[in-house]
């Protein structure tokens, strides 16, 4: 979807657009799993030198780093903030260009709680205002979270539905065993 694999067989077309193509650079966003920033920056200027390569408008810097909440900590140097700020700089350098599509690979591992709900609450807010947001996650407790499930093992699609229709379907109310239930089904029909 972003562009940054070689597709092995077939193809995705990501807004009309084969995947990776120069036309859906500004309209993907991306955040990695680990955070993609200079720690030798400060969270502002990480935003600055992003801002620049990727061509946003100036005003957008102030605007991501509010969006993110982390105005208190625009002036400090990335490698002092804790590992949830990091994860919060990375997200704000994939939201310069107000991307259509926003990519997150496993967006809250490792983090706290509280800061785990708090970005969760920015993803709503993003999606509410018409983003679409794909999320990569091993973790399904998170799943829960998202409007839409795509379970997939070993690269085949076992089930699209919704957190509530996977766990009617497989009579399972924790997500992790309803997924467990879908591999056992699948493999059980081979």
């Amino acid at each position: 979807i972003v562009g940054v694999q070689i597709v092995a067989s077939g193809g995705i077309d990501v807004l009309g657009h084969p995947a990776g193509t120069r036309a859906l650079r500004t309209r993907v966003g991306y955040v990695t799993q680990a955070p993609s920033v200079y720690a030798d920056l400060s969270v502002r200027e990480n935003l600055v030198f992003f801002r620049r390569v990727l061509g946003a408008a100036p005003e957008r810097v102030e605007a991501v780093i509010a969006s993110v909440g982390l105005e208190q900590f625009a002036d400090r140097i990335v490698n002092r903030l804790s590992g949830g700020q990091r994860a919060r700089v990375s997200l704000a350098t994939a939201l310069l260009n107000e991307p259509d599509v926003l990519v997150l690979d496993e967006p809250t591992v490792g983090l706290d709680p509280v800061l785990r709900r708090s970005l969760w609450t920015i993803f709503h807010d993003l999606a509410a205002a018409g983003t679409s947001l794909l999320v990569s996650s091993h973790v399904m407790d998170e799943a829960g979270n998202c409007d839409r499930l795509l379970l997939m093992r070993d690269g085949v699609i076992l089930a699209s539905a919704t957190p509530a229709e996977l766990r009617a379907d497989t009579g399972e109310q924790d997500l992790g065993e309803a997924f467990l239930r879908t591999i056992e089904r699948a493999e059980a029909a081979v």
